[in-house]
């Protein structure tokens, strides 16, 4: 894959896990561990990954930009 499709390939994998684990976890919490879980977590998760990804392909940039403006640069090294 070329490397310009880095960011997009990023927000794919970022926003599958995050709204795997989490919407496991909310999942759990509010159904218990039964015989529906794994159905319950999958019918939450994939609805759930429809919005994340966009999410992240439209925030991502802006939460770098926002980093960038609270952090300092690191020194430049003198040799």
């Amino acid at each position: 894959m070329p490397s310009r499709f880095a960011p997009i390939l990023f927000s794919f994998i970022l926003s599958a896990l995050m709204s795997f684990l989490v919407s496991g976890i909310a999942t759990l919490r509010n159904a218990g561990l039964d015989d529906t879980f794994l159905r319950l977590w999958m019918d939450a998760w994939l609805p759930s990954w429809l919005i994340a990804f966009p999410t992240v392909l439209v925030v991502a940039p802006l939460t770098r930009r926002l980093v960038g403006m609270l952090v300092t640069a690191p020194a430049a090294q003198v040799r």
